[in-house]
């Protein structure tokens, strides 16, 4: 007995022994020749890890001896796998590891397509990612707004509203601006009526990436996300220089600037910015006597500050302010800013709006065991416009808020989520006789079933209320499969809705000589969406590559399109038939081992309204404005001697159905022959050098529109009537705008960020 009991008790010594074994290991991270500052470091199988330092390094203690695999984890950047051994009572230095750049973006950090953190590659829902890298790179960043610089995707497309004012908005698929969701942090704030201004006011000094998911995600994100939805995410003060400049000036006379500081404190990060724009030139190269650019001065306030929290919660608050000066008309209107008493001239034409927007977002994690945060967005938008002597005021107030509950019960992920919408709309329009006053509260459920390493299912829906329409379901249904490593298969199925505010979307109705005519009582659109995305990762020699292809069909019912093809007239009505999209699109990336990437796609689409015609037939039409097809080139080379990159873009924008217009002839009446309905393909180029002096010093030169594309034909019509004013003509129209007349420019700028 006596000899058990010691065989026993030396049993447990030597197994407390073995047990409390430990060591340790330290190490240094680089990415781009600079420390890698938070990157995550984990002991695969533990919970053991640690984030790397301002320097780059880390260290894990108290590792019970054994063989690991240490992996890395850095924005941007290619995971690093590393095998390992501890050792007893010994802290060992594995030396420096030097991370290599995730050109093809598979480890990006996304949110959008499921309200949470997910990589690129693990995400259920297709998530393509545009970086602030990528930005600087291919475009001048204190020039380009979101409208330029999301161009730079496959199948995404500015389309203009008017020849004069030169309003725009972001296609997707064929879909017209106000069918995009825009996001700020996740947060919508660009509804409507800042739909048609607003957008080219968020700067890309403060952009970190854009997410955008192509196809209706009502189902998350409600109303305007019947195309798609892009998420624009903000920067991270505690990662930004003390101090940034960024300014430039064109060929063209403009020029445009960004400043930013951002102090750090204690118990507060945070950044506050300036972006201007100033454009006052008159060109007129295809002599309508109006001018071929929009003139503008324009300038940008926004602040975001991170509280640093002990429970390490997150919480923060960000604010813009937006003034907008734009305008365009004759000459007269413009020079020397007679415009500001030239305002509502009826002999005199021109647009002038004054554009005020003030926003305030951000998130708060409740300091709670559950996952629990709200997202919180209010905004205030002042619209103040004379097309013509048309007077347009109208103010739009939205408040939002968006309680989400998070909880992972093994295969399970769920997510819940109750939204709030307050919003406020009023004008000086016929059509407003008193203001809009909509409160909007919403429910939606989410399920990521994770079906072993394989296959993911994700199932969800919402339900929204509206007064004047009642209960409106969205549901939606997502499935991932991976049937190797390297090969994704995603499909999504879902049903979208979209509420329509006529006079905050389409502004045709004040910038030309049109009446309006409102059939029936508009009702919701409705779209039921399939689609089919296809990921490989191919290898080449040591480079990698990706090979993307989407095929997407969606089907309106309730469409609401509006009709031009009646002279001095624009009709909207839900349409009896239907609307369809559908089309294919390709994309090849691919990065070599050696300094040079690039990324090729192209999109082939179909987008046709059908309905009966007088005999009660049905017939079948293209809707204007949506290319046939289209494609985007970008390459770029890094000369690393003398710190040179080499940036090309091409865009090209194949033919699109136009809106039946008809120039007048000598006497002024209208031609027996329309201006042709369907328009020439274009192509616009662009190129850009940076020189690098130092990591907080850079020069870059460009050149935009580099073979000097313009629309041949004027986007105006009437503006010659010899019985009246330029402009104040009955057959006067804008509508003929399908491509900018923004001619080559040549740019320079210099950036200087202080450490």
């Amino acid at each position: 007995m006596k000899v058990q009991i010691l065989f026993l008790s030396c049993c447990l010594s030597i197994s407390y022994f073995v047990q409390a074994q430990t060591g340790g290991m330290r190490g240094q991270l680089f990415a781009n020749d600079q420390p890698a500052q938070l990157a995550n470091i984990l002991l695969k199988g533990t919970s053991l890890g640690a984030a790397t330092d301002s320097l780059g390094t880390f260290t894990i203690l108290e590792i019970p001896v054994g063989s690991y695999e240490l992996i890395t984890s850095f924005i941007g950047f290619r995971p690093v796998v590393q095998s390992i051994q501890i050792i007893a009572d010994s802290v060992i230095d594995i030396g420096v590891l030097t991370l290599q750049e995730d050109a093809l973006g598979l480890q990006e950090v996304v949110v959008t397509g499921t309200m949470k953190a997910t990589y690129v590659s693990d995400s259920p829902i297709k998530v393509e990612v545009i970086t602030a890298k990528q930005l600087e790179t291919y475009l001048p960043t204190a020039a380009s707004s979101i409208v330029e610089s999301i161009q730079l995707l496959n199948g995404v497309q500015e389309v203009l509203a008017c020849g004069v004012c030169y309003t725009n908005s972001i296609s997707i698929n064929g879909l017209p601006g106000p069918y995009t969701a825009v996001l700020m942090d996740g947060t919508p704030i660009y509804g409507n009526l800042a739909a048609v201004y607003g957008l080219n006011g968020i700067p890309n000094m403060i952009i970190d990436r854009f997410e955008v998911i192509k196809g209706p995600s009502s189902t998350l994100y409600g109303s305007e996300a019947v195309a798609g939805v892009i998420n624009i995410i903000t920067k991270d003060p505690a990662k930004q220089p003390l101090l940034s400049v960024d300014v430039m000036g064109t060929s063209h006379l403009e020029s445009f600037g960004n400043i930013a500081l951002a102090p750090k404190f204690k118990k507060v990060n945070g950044y506050i910015g300036l972006n201007y724009a100033y454009i006052n030139d008159f060109d007129d190269f295809n002599k309508d006597n109006f001018g071929d650019q929009i003139n503008l001065d324009r300038y940008s306030l926004f602040t975001k500050w991170n509280v640093v929290r002990k429970s390490s919660k997150k919480f923060t608050l960000t604010g813009k302010y937006y003034y907008e000066d734009r305008r365009n008309g004759v000459e007269q209107f413009l020079q020397n800013r007679n415009y500001k008493k030239l305002r509502g001239n009826d002999s005199i034409y021109g647009e002038s709006i004054y554009t005020n927007r003030a926003e305030l977002f951000g998130t708060y994690e409740f300091d709670t065991k559950a996952n629990l945060r709200v997202d919180y967005s209010f905004s205030h938008h002042l619209q103040d416009s004379y097309y013509g002597t048309d007077f347009y005021k109208a103010t739009q107030n939205i408040a939002f808020a968006n309680f989400i509950w998070n909880k992972n019960a093994g295969k399970h992920d769920l997510l819940v989520g109750l939204t709030t919408r307050y919003q406020r709309y009023d004008d000086n329009t016929v059509a407003t006789q008193q203001a809009d006053n909509q409160f909007i509260p919403g429910v939606f459920v989410q399920d990521e079933w994770r079906l072993g390493s394989r296959l993911t299912i994700l199932g969800g829906t919402r339900l929204d209320h509206y007064r004047a329409h009642g209960l409106i379901v969205a549901p939606r249904l997502n499935v991932k499969y991976k049937p190797g490593t390297w090969t994704t298969l995603r499909t999504n199925f879902g049903t979208g809705f979209r509420v329509v505010n006529l006079f905050t979307e389409d502004h045709a109705f004040v910038t030309g000589q049109r009446t309006i005519e409102i059939v029936g009582n508009l009702q919701p659109e409705r779209s039921y969406n399939g689609s089919l995305n296809v990921n490989h990762v191919f290898t080449w020699g040591e480079s990698q590559g990706t090979i993307d292809v989407d095929g997407y069909y969606t089907y309106f019912t309730n469409k609401i399109i509006p009709d031009y093809t009646t002279p001095g007239k624009i009709v909207y009505a839900n349409t009896a038939g239907h609307a369809e999209t559908k089309g294919i699109g390709v994309s090849v990336s691919q990065s070599f081992t050696f300094p040079l990437g690039f990324n090729i796609g192209a999109s082939v689409q179909h987008v046709t309204q059908t309905e009966p015609n007088e005999a009660g037939q049905l017939e079948t039409r293209n809707i204007e404005f949506a290319p046939e097809w289209s494609g985007v080139l970008t390459a770029n080379y890094r000369w690393k001697k003398p710190q040179l990159t080499f940036a090309y873009t091409l865009r090209l924008t194949g033919p699109m159905a136009l809106p039946e217009v008809f120039d007048l002839d000598a006497q002024g009446n209208p031609l027996p022959t329309a201006r042709p309905t369907r328009s020439e393909p274009f192509a616009f180029q662009n190129v850009q050098i940076s020189k690098d002096f130092s990591r907080q010093f850079n020069l870059y030169l460009g050149i935009q529109n580099l073979f000097n594309y313009r629309q041949q034909a004027s986007p105006l019509v009437g503006f010659n009537d010899p019985t009246t004013p330029a402009g104040f003509s009955p057959y006067f129209d804008t509508a003929y705008a399908f491509s900018p007349l923004h001619g080559r420019e040549v740019y320079a700028g210099v950036k200087w960020n202080v450490k």
